[in-house]
C-alpha cells in the first residue's frame, strides 16, 4: 500500500502543469488555483487505478521480484549491472520513450573478509561492516589498545604521542543522519592525523540490535588512509563507557578490504515524452539503482526506483501523456559518494540546466508517506502544496523547505 501510494503520489505531481508564478508575489497568480483544481478528476482516476484499482500491488510485486532476483547490488558488481541491464528490457517492453543507459566512471570497492574482537579485558565479538571505500589491514590485521571519545571536540584533547598507534572509537550522540553522519565521513582522516592505526565508528542509526550500519566514507587526500568501520550502537557505547571509567581495552580488527581500478556503470533513463514540451522541459523522477552488499537493497533504493519508474509506466498504461516530458533516473554508484548522478550532471548541465523544471528522488526509505522535502523558490512551494489538496484523505501531507539530499542535491546547488 506504500509503495502503491508513493507511485501515485508520484505520478501525480509529475502529470500535473507546473506553472511558474510570478516571482515577486507568494500568492498564487490569477487562475493557476483554478486550473490546478481541474485536475481534480485525473488525479482521483489515478489514486483509484493504482491504490485501489487494477495495478494495486504491482508496484510493491515489482520491487519484491526484483530484489530477489538480483540481490544486494554494489558498485562494480554483476549483480548492478544485470539489474541495469534488466531495467532497460522491461521499460523498453513497457513502451516508454527513449529508453538508453549512459556510462559513469564509478569506483570500484570489494568488502573482503572482516571482523573485529575485542580481546582485553575480556573477550567479546563486534559485529561490524567496513565503511565503504575503506582500506583493509595487513594480513595478520591490527591488535592495538583503543581510545573512546564521543566528539571531534573531545578527541581534540588528545596528543599525537596519546593516539599514536592506537584504535580510535568514535561513539557520537545521534542527533540525525546528517549531523551525526560527518563522523562516517571525516573520522578516519581526523584520527590519522594524529597517528591512529585505524577508527571503528557508532552506526549511523538511531537504535540498533546488535546490527551494524555501513556507508562510505571521504578519505582526505593529503592524509594517510587508514582503516575503518562501522560497530553496532551498544558496542560502541560500552566502549566508551569502560574507557571513560579508565579501562584498558585492546582490539584486534581484520579487514581484507580493496580498492581496485574504476570501473564503468551506467545510469538507466526512460521517459514517457510531453506533448507540448517535448524537449524543452523536463520533470525527473529517480531513485538509485545501487545498494549496499549486506542486505536486500530493497529501502535504500530499489524501492526509491520502482516507485518513479511505475510512475511513469502507469501513467502511459492509462493513455495519460504530460504537457512536460518525465524523464526516469535510477542512478547509479549513489552509495559511493554520488558518483552516477555528479557524471550525469557534467554531461547535462552545460546547455541542458534550462530544461530541467523539476527534480524528484524517493531515497528516505519506503516507510509511510507524510510529505515532501522540497528546496526552491517560495512560488514553487505555493504550487506544490495547492496540488498536494487534490489529494483527498492526506490533509496533513507537509513540505518540509531546506535542503534535499543524496543525488539531486547537487543541482540544487547549481
Amino acid at each position: 500500500m506504500k509503495l502503491e501510494f508513493l507511485s501515485a503520489l508520484c505520478a501525480i505531481l509529475v502529470s500535473i502543469n507546473l506553472a511558474t508564478a510570478d516571482p515577486n508575489e507568494c500568492e498564487l497568480p490569477p487562475g493557476l488555483r483554478e486550473e490546478i483544481a481541474q485536475y481534480q478528476p485525473v488525479v482521483d482516476s489515478i489514486f483509484q487505478h493504482i491504490v485501489s484499482g487494477e495495478y494495486a500491488g504491482k508496484t510493491w510485486q515489482s520491487l519484491l521480484e526484483f530484489t530477489d532476483r538480483f540481490g544486494p547490488r554494489i558498485t562494480g558488481s554483476k549483480q548492478l549491472e544485470d539489474a541495469i541491464d534488466f531495467a532497460v528490457q522491461e521499460m523498453i517492453a513497457e513502451g516508454l520513450d527513449n529508453v538508453h543507459t549512459e556510462e559513469a566512471i564509478v569506483s570500484h570497492w570489494q568488502r573482503g573478509r572482516e571482523w573485529a574482537e575485542l580481546v582485553e579485558p575480556f573477550q567479546k565479538n563486534l559485529p561490524m561492516l567496513g565503511l565503504g571505500k575503506s582500506v583493509g589491514t595487513a594480513p595478520e590485521g591490527i591488535r592495538a589498545e583503543v581510545i573512546a571519545v564521543e566528539s571531534f571536540e573531545e578527541f581534540e584533547n588528545f596528543t599525537a604521542d596519546q593516539v599514536e598507534g592506537k584504535i580510535v572509537v568514535f561513539a557520537p550522540a545521534w542527533v540525525g543522519y546528517g549531523p551525526t553522519g560527518r563522523y562516517r565521513y571525516d573520522s578516519p582522516s581526523v584520527a590519522a592525523k594524529k597517528g591512529a592505526a585505524a577508527v571503528l565508528i557508532r552506526s549511523m542509526t538511531p537504535f540498533s540490535i546488535g546490527t551494524p550500519h555501513t556507508g562510505t566514507l571521504a578519505y582526505d587526500p593529503e592524509v594517510r588512509r587508514i582503516p575503518a568501520a562501522a560497530i553496532t550502537v551498544e558496542d560502541a557505547m560500552l566502549l566508551l563507557r569502560k574507557y571513560r571509567r579508565g579501562d584498558k581495552m585492546v582490539i584486534h580488527l581484520k579487514m581484507d578490504a580493496m580498492n581496485l581500478d574504476p570501473t564503468i556503470s551506467r545510469n538507466t533513463i526512460g521517459e514517457l515524452e510531453g506533448h507540448t514540451f517535448k524537449n524543452t522541459s523536463v520533470v525527473v523522477v529517480s531513485g538509485h539503482m545501487d545498494s549496499w552488499d549486506v542486505g536486500t537493497g530493497a529501502s535504500d533504493d530499489a524501492g526509491g526506483v520502482f516507485v518513479s519508474w511505475k510512475a511513469v509506466t502507469f501513467l502511459k498504461a492509462m493513455g495519460l501523456r504530460p504537457r512536460r516530458t518525465i524523464r526516469a533516473i535510477y542512478w547509479t554508484a549513489e552509495e559511493q559518494y554520488l558518483e552516477g548522478a555528479s557524471e550525469y550532471e557534467r554531461q547535462h548541465s552545460d546547455g541542458e540546466k534550462d530544461e530541467f523544471n523539476v527534480f524528484f528522488e524517493s531515497d528516505s526509505g519506503t516507510f509511510e508517506p507524510t510529505g515532501l522535502d522540497f528546496s526552491g523558490n517560495s512560488d514553487a512551494q505555493c504550487i506544490f502544496a495547492e496540488i498536494a489538496k487534490l489529494m483527498t484523505g492526506y490533509d496533513e501531507f507537509t513540505f518540509t523547505e531546506g535542503s534535499v539530499g543524496s543525488d539531486i542535491g547537487n543541482w540544487v546547488r547549481r
